[in-house]
């Protein structure tokens, strides 16, 4: 499942669709009250943050069957692991009142929750091992 969705974050991260709001996500408005400040900014920062998501999502799935990865691969995994919660989240319009494990079985995006509670707790567990 993690290989299958960290390959659907690098479409959507290669696909830069800019309507796309799980995309709005991960490259937010730098100068809201200044759009040519903020046109400018993204000129000049989004090809690097664009490549460095993909760099993270290229090593994330070179690990992914490892036994074992080093504390520089899981900052990786980190953002990755990140990443797809906040582009998740944003589709399912998750707030911080959104109770998760209160979604219904018959709800059409049942599943998509339960993946969202799973990296959420995948995430809390990789913040535990590298503050060990």
């Amino acid at each position: 499942m993690l290989r299958s969705v960290v390959g659907q974050l690098r479409q959507l991260v290669t696909a830069d669709d800019a309507g796309d709001e799980g995309l709005r996500r991960l490259y937010p408005t730098a100068y809201a009250t200044d759009p040519e400040a903020d046109a400018e900014y993204q000129t000049l920062m989004h090809p690097d943050l664009v490549g460095g998501r993909l760099e993270a999502i290229d090593l994330v799935l070179a690990t992914v069957d490892a036994d074992r990865i080093d504390e520089d691969q899981l900052g990786a995994w980190m953002g990755v692991v990140n990443d797809l919660r906040l582009v998740l989240g944003t589709r399912l319009d998750i707030g911080e009142e959104t109770e998760i494990d209160a979604v219904a079985d018959d709800d059409p995006d049942v599943a998509s929750y339960a993946l969202y509670g799973w990296l959420t707790w995948l995430l809390d567990q990789m913040i535990t091992a590298l503050d060990r």
